[in-house]
């Protein structure tokens, strides 16, 4: 499984480095449409060549998916931090119920009791 997941990472790097060699022509990225950026006296555009803004785009849309699913799960994140409380202290409250009515007994007995064979 290992040299398939090789054999990918090298068809995938071998394909974005033919993207990347295929688009090396300049682009001009205009942040302003021309009318507001006369109004504040400053274009705001950059050239780059093309493969940067595709690949940038790329990177972009994952950032955006990930931070929009991080986002969309934390209600998931939260009932599970509340359930894991709500059961560590139900763990501490059998703990000390089972101390409590072991309390007068032997202490091999109580131990035998506590065996998880006995449940």
């Amino acid at each position: 499984m290992r040299y398939v997941r090789y054999v990918f990472m090298a068809v995938v790097g071998l394909s974005l480095i033919l993207v990347a060699l295929a688009n090396r022509g300049m682009v001009t990225i205009k942040l302003l449409p021309e009318e507001m950026a006369a109004y504040l006296g400053q274009p705001l555009s950059y050239e780059l060549p093309l493969f940067v803004v595709i690949f940038g785009g790329i990177i972009l849309g994952l950032l955006i998916g990930f931070v929009w699913e991080w986002l969309r799960e934390h209600k998931h994140r939260a009932d599970a931090r509340l359930q894991k409380r709500e059961k560590e202290k139900l763990e501490r409250e059998v703990k000390g119920l089972k101390r409590k009515s072991n309390e007068g007994k032997d202490e091999v007995l109580a131990l035998l009791d506590d065996s998880p064979a006995r449940r």
